[in-house]
């Protein structure tokens, strides 16, 4: 599985931001996504998951709320709609297939779970 994040950019807080994440391979869908993001000298931290069918969702509690993440597996494409961001949001943003599918929470948000990983996208928030 090959993986691409897009839809990064500059935006004020409050505003809203929607990244995508691309997927090729056939098994896509079968696949549990999460997105990641990560600040310059700081551990990559779990923002959100989606099970393959959709069905499931697990949310950080920093951004419970705010974000909401999405698949549709005809498109090989998960969504995440980033909604009132703050500048804490600032960040480059990583979207990741997980073979083993869905898991408990302790799994879903360790970036060690994960076996593909797309290239990053920026999102900076100004305040």
């Amino acid at each position: 599985v090959q993986l691409q994040a897009s839809g990064g950019g500059l935006v004020q807080a409050g505003a809203s931001l929607r990244l995508s994440c691309a997927a090729s391979g056939r098994t896509f869908s079968r696949h549990t996504i999460g997105w990641f993001r990560q600040t310059p000298g700081k551990d990559r931290e779990f923002v959100a998951a989606i099970s393959w069918t959709g069905y499931s969702t697990y949310y950080a509690d920093s951004v419970k709320g705010r974000f909401t993440i999405s698949r549709d597996n005809a498109k090989n494409t998960v969504v995440l709609q980033m909604n009132s961001l703050k500048p804490e949001d600032t960040a480059v943003y990583y979207c990741a297939a997980k073979l083993s599918g869905w898991d408990s929470k302790d799994i879903l948000d360790n970036d060690r779970e994960y076996d593909f990983w797309g290239q990053g996208t920026q999102v900076t928030v100004s305040s």
